[in-house]
């Protein structure tokens, strides 16, 4: 399980810190564009069609996007019990930036009792709708599956309590899983998306989300010798280097025919600050690679990674898919050092994993 090479062992400290006497009112350092990044965002997921089983298998990012989902999985589930050891059964939850309904699911697993799902791109809404409609269709019993309602809406321009169709609805846990760094353009659409993720969420209520580590991001750009890094699977492309503002920093992301749109770094001192202004407390941070170590260690979410397909086993015919020696190298060397050759394990190809590791895990708790 250690085939991915050694992880970074301290954190850059490219990106400047503001001031702790700085006046937060202040903390953007070049002045907006309006240009609506949203829109963009928003036009690029309603384009994506929804394929099948068989044409994801096919994807080079089929074992990196089902190691995601993994790491959502546990995230998920863990804070569901975490919830639940504190007297709550009928949880209530808020998928901010829900995207298709990819964690519905998981939502059914953990039990939970109401989810209100909300995001910018109209035609995912109404997938995610067409997902849980087909879920309810398919559960043995009406009961044993949670209401929800379905908002389209821009979380960093309006706010969602107004939509409820419960006035005064409040939330056990808010998920926003890679979504939270669109919102990031500016001061007042992180603050709001903050705001729809907290202020309705219960006293000892849970944010939780994946984000893209900004240390891990910057740390890439300034060893590379252009503008942007990155592999035959994805690209990451800054317009400049060496003065990263705190807001609006500016980014083109493209993933393999999933993802190719414009994202702004987080830089998480700042997160965490503001986060505490709706009485937020850190609980956790970690790179996906720490989280992944962390957790891997748990017999059950080791059987759930086998169940979800979340490495691919090695060696193996990769699926047909032509592939370059060097994808495998850690892999065949880890089976070299261990002295046994003939072994099999589960691993990502060295391009997901360079893919994969630029994110990271973060959970929130309301203290107030």
């Amino acid at each position: 399980m250690d085939a991915f090479g050694e992880g970074t062992k301290k954190e850059m400290a490219i990106l400047k810190r503001s001031r702790d006497e700085e006046d937060e009112s202040h903390l953007t350092r070049k002045p907006e564009v309006d240009v609506d990044h949203n829109t963009n965002v928003a036009n690029h997921y309603n384009r994506l069609q929804e394929v099948g089983l068989a044409a994801r298998s096919q994807s080079r990012i089929f074992f990196m996007r089902n190691f995601n989902n993994w790491m959502k999985s546990v995230l998920i589930g863990e804070t569901v019990e975490k919830v639940r050891d504190n007297g709550q059964q009928h949880l209530s939850v808020l998928d901010l930036g829900c995207g298709k309904g990819g964690d519905l699911l998981k939502w059914r697993k953990g039990g939970i009792g109401h989810l209100v799902c909300a995001d910018i791109a109209s035609v995912s809404v109404e997938q995610c709708r067409s997902r849980y409609e087909d879920l309810r269709r398919k559960s043995h019993r009406d009961e044993g599956m949670f209401s929800a309602q379905f908002i389209m809406a821009d979380c960093t321009k309006e706010p969602l309590a107004d939509k409820f169709d419960r006035p005064g609805l409040t939330f056990d846990i808010c998920s926003c899983q890679f979504v939270y760094h669109y919102s990031f353009e500016s001061e007042a659409k992180a603050d709001m998306m903050l705001r729809n993720a907290c202020e309705c969420l219960k006293p000892g209520g849970y944010f939780i989300g994946t984000t893209p580590d900004a240390y891990e991001l910057v740390k890439r750009l300034e060893a590379s010798h252009s503008l942007s890094f990155g592999n035959d699977l994805f690209q990451v492309s800054f317009q400049a280097r060496g003065d990263y503002p705190l807001f609006g920093c500016q980014y083109h992301f493209n993933l393999d025919q999933v993802v190719d749109v414009p994202e702004f770094l987080v830089y998480f001192p700042l997160f965490e600050r503001m986060a505490s202004r709706y009485g937020m407390r850190l609980v956790t941070k970690q790179r996906f690679s720490e989280f992944f170590r962390e957790k891997v260690k748990l017999s059950h979410h080791r059987s759930l990674m086998m169940k979800m397909a979340s490495l691919e086993e090695f060696p193996g015919d990769h699926g047909g898919r032509p592939v370059s020696e060097g994808e495998y190298q850690h892999a065949r060397e880890h089976c070299d050092r261990a002295g046994n050759a003939g072994i099999r394990l589960g691993t990502l190809s060295r391009s997901e994993w360079e893919a994969a590791s630029i994110y990271l895990v973060f959970v929130f708790q309301k203290m107030s």
